[in-house]
């Protein structure tokens, strides 16, 4: 039996145990409310984290299509990136699958003699979690220029109240009003 078709057997249970372990690095009243996955109007954030992960698995099991790899950790991911993570702490929910995954199927690795395709399906982890960490700093690189240009909006408009500089516009129109 190969680790595929082990992985495919046991996909609900790891599914349901990678979501919970996910769940587990927030805080335990965001953690409780995250749980409630079923109402994705209610709870967007615990339903796309819950959709992500589903959605990773899947194409962990299926063979990993490199332009869907992305959309899905970036769903994840873009959530955590707005959160008070550390990069560490917000891609490790990938090094978790490893985890449940060993804890799931140990023996019957052992005694089929799986730990060579083991170390492959964990290979394909790292290879998630290098891209998990490109996609975490775009994220955060992109919150920041939000910040600072929101800051640049509201320095200027302080300025321009206190009369501290002169918009060019603002001139422009008292010219066409005198000369008028």
């Amino acid at each position: 039996m190969k680790l595929n078709e082990l992985l495919y057997k046991k996909r609900e249970d790891i599914l349901k145990k990678w979501f919970e372990l996910i769940i587990e690095t927030y805080p335990p009243e965001t953690a409780l409310f995250l749980r409630n996955k079923k109402d994705r109007f209610s709870n967007p954030v615990g339903s796309i984290i819950y959709d992500g992960a589903k959605n990773l698995l899947d194409e962990i099991l299926q063979g990993i299509n490199p332009e869907n790899v992305p959309v899905f950790l970036d769903n994840i991911i873009r959530v955590r990136a707005v959160q008070d993570f550390l990069p560490s702490q917000a891609i490790s929910f990938i090094f978790i699958l490893k985890d449940v995954v060993r804890k799931e199927l140990l023996n019957k690795i052992r005694h089929n003699g799986l730990a060579e395709e083991l170390l492959e399906f964990e290979s394909q982890i790292d290879n998630l979690a290098k891209l998990s960490f490109d996609i975490f700093m775009q994220c955060r690189e992109r919150i920041y220029e939000i910040k600072a240009m929101e800051l640049n909006k509201q320095t200027y408009t302080l300025l321009k109240r206190a009369k501290l500089i002169i918009d060019l516009e603002d001139k422009n129109d008292d010219a066409e009003t005198t000369s008028a």
